[in-house]
């Protein structure tokens, strides 16, 4: 008599695995890495998590042909002495037990959590190179199994497996960078379900940086089970919440080790300018780890007085849980950083996650997930999968084993992923487009006001979901405004990412480029002024001029729509009509960012008020910070990344009475 534990339906492709003929079922069942899969007469699969024997003994489903053996190891005369040692320390402990046999479990004879330290400690005293941690007490509580899991860690059996990874590696940047380019699944990079891959380019020439696993949907539905199992059965969903911070901080300390190599190969693939890659996209992906890994230990319910029917007493509590699988799908412009955002707060909360970077910048991500994996992270916690979105990130909304997606990207793909996720409900997060306003008042420090819109514009070469979209000019200053604009883009040094004079990088890619430069002909066609820019700079690359156009209307294309690009849209407003700027600052779908430059504080608070937006910038822009939340309004979506609210999007609250 066999009996199963931990059965679930398996809505999912056939995996491979060993058969294990049943009597009386319909064909023989598959044992995989997952567990047992057995299919009914009704064709559907039951995914089997744990197996227990008639005499009690329980093991991993997955286990069932390498059980027997690790059923008993024949110790050596050196081992012997070993197990005796520790049968001393056993009964130093438990001293209420008359002896130490081999059914005598540690916690059932009264010892605690201290007393697990007091014997591992005891233990490395007599045997300093055995490596043992709490968690190995707690997974074999009964003397005997105690004696063979000690072993096996004394032989070097046990340990993990080597991390393996096949790299791209490419002299640039005075380094040599190590590249994996292949999906990471389960804690192994391992190639396409059906092999294909595809070339990523470098932006700053067009030259192939390396050919990338290019994920199936087979590949969607491994990395979901492993993220899976590693969730309901692993060691992840046992850690406690502080071992969980440990290994966040462990894994941004390895980032900050590797910066200048994480820094260098996002710029060659992103074509970000190195000193903005390692200040802002790496710099603030290690400190948003950082962030959140102080939050583990500090994700907290409440207790809550409710109405009691006499004599009778409750107690009402509730409690903050992970959810479970989570989808992280993320955009070109800043890859590793909204990896970060996005999956720090998800990872702080108990999750696990399956990642999908955009199809045009997948290196990064994939540099991280070895860091990850050398972080001690379990198998199966995070899963990176390359590809297209349409394919990957298609699949991901709408799997029923994913229970939370986290998006940025595109308002139009942000609704087709709230579609797909109607499919079991999913919790979703999106961080869509925007068309910020920033509005310039004749009172502000001008020289200031053009520094920063310059900055609120063309930082990152534009390629900045807040960037300020549309500047509306108090009339008395914009002539002057736009004079110090072109000024000081002149002085701009266009050219390679790498050189660290360069203020501006080539865009993304090479249809990024084609749609900007349409974007500008519009422009053109529709009449606005183009003062500045609007082509394609003359060098090997996707580079673009920084483009400034005047006497924009409202009802202008370039007025209403974004250009996720180095192109600074001015519309004058007339001395001192706030309440006029406010309407037409405020006529767009998009409510991700604004801001206001002005020395009058009550006007600027006024305006902050007004203004349709997620975030306001006050004399500044672009001020983003790990500790503060981020995310739109209207349809530049919903849900919030950084600071504690992003730690709500990846939880959910459960209510507990109890009556006593």
């Amino acid at each position: 008599v066999v009996t199963f534990y931990g059965s679930s339906l398996l809505d999912a492709s056939v995996p491979a695995g060993q058969e294990l003929s049943i009597k009386g079922a319909s064909r023989p069942g598959l044992v995989t890495k997952n567990g047992l899969v057995i299919f009914g007469n009704d064709g559907k699969m039951v995914l089997v998590r744990n197996l227990q024997f008639e005499d009690g003994k329980m093991i991993p489903a997955s286990k069932y042909f390498s059980a027997d053996e690790k059923t008993t190891l024949e110790l050596t005369e050196e081992e012997k002495k070993m197990a005796e040692d520790i049968r001393a320390i056993w009964k130093g402990i438990l001293s209420n037990v008359a002896a130490i046999e081999d059914s005598t479990d540690f916690f059932k004879s009264g010892a605690s959590s201290m007393h697990v330290v007091r014997m591992l400690e005891e233990i490395k005293q007599k045997y300093s190179g055995l490596q043992l941690q709490n968690e190995d007490v707690y997974m074999a509580t009964k003397f005997a199994d105690f004696i063979q899991m000690t072993v096996r860690k004394f032989r070097g059996e046990d340990k993990e497996e080597e991390l393996v990874v096949d790299y791209v590696s490419k002299n640039v940047n005075n380094m040599t960078v190590n590249m994996p380019y292949q999906c990471f699944i389960n804690g192994q990079f391992i190639n396409a379900d059906d092999g294909k891959t595809y070339d990523t380019i470098n932006p700053a020439d067009g030259s192939v940086i390396a050919s990338v696993s290019s994920a199936s949907l087979a590949d969607v539905d491994k990395a979901v089970a492993a993220a899976k199992e590693a969730f309901e059965n692993g060691e992840w969903g046992r850690m406690n919440a502080r071992e969980r911070g440990r290994l966040m901080y462990r894994l941004a300390d390895l980032m900050e080790e590797h910066q200048e190599e994480l820094a260098t190969i996002e710029s060659i693939d992103s074509g970000a300018v190195y000193t903005l890659a390692l200040k802002t996209h790496v710099g603030m992906s290690v400190q948003t780890f950082r962030y959140f890994a102080g939050w583990c230990d500090k994700i907290q319910g409440s207790t809550i007085p409710i109405n009691q029917a006499r004599p009778n007493h409750n107690l009402t509590f509730t409690r903050k849980e992970p959810i479970g699988v989570c989808a992280i799908v993320i955009p070109w412009n800043y890859p590793l950083m909204m990896l970060a955002w996005k999956s720090a707060a998800c990872l702080a909360a108990g999750n696990t996650l399956v990642l999908k970077p955009a199809q045009v910048t997948p290196l990064t991500s994939l540099k991280f997930a070895e860091l990850s994996a050398r972080a001690g992270f379990p198998k199966g916690v995070i899963n990176i999968l390359p590809g297209s979105g349409g394919l990957v990130g298609q699949h991901l909304s709408e799997h029923p084993d994913v229970r939370k997606v986290g998006f940025t990207g595109s308002t139009p793909t942000g609704k087709q992923i709230m579609k797909s996720a109607a499919t079991n409900l999913k919790k979703v997060s999106l961080e869509l487009g925007g068309k910020s306003p920033l509005i310039i008042f004749s009172d502000c420090e001008l020289d200031r006001a053009v520094k920063m819109g310059m900055g609120a514009v063309y930082f990152n070469k534009g390629e900045n979901c807040i960037a300020a979209g549309r500047l509306f000019v108090e009339e008395s200053i914009h002539d002057e405004f736009v004079k110090k604009v072109v000024e000081e883009i002149k002085k701009m040094k266009i050219g390679d990412p790498l050189d660290r004079s360069t203020d501006h990088g080539p865009q993304n890619h090479k249809a990024h480029l084609e749609k900007l430069l349409q974007y500008c002909e519009t422009g053109v066609k529709e009449g606005a002024t183009l003062v500045y820019g609007g082509r394609q700079v003359c060098r090997p690359g996707f580079f673009m001029e920084p483009t400034v156009f005047t006497d924009v209307e409202d009802h202008m294309y370039i007025a209403q729509e974004e250009s996720f690009g180095p192109v600074m849209v001015i519309s004058k407003f007339k001395n001192g009509d706030i309440d006029g700027v406010l309407r037409r600052a405020n006529t767009t779908e998009y409510g991700l960012a604004s801001g206001v430059f002005t020395k009058d504080i009550s006007k600027a608070l006024y305006i902050s008020e007004k203004l349709e937006a997620g975030t306001v910038f006050i004399n500044t822009y672009n001020k983003t910070d790990v500790a503060a939340p981020f995310g739109g309004f209207k349809q530049s979506g919903f849900g919030k990344d950084l600071g504690e609210e992003a730690l709500h999007e990846y939880l959910r609250t459960k209510a507990i009475t109890v009556e006593y």
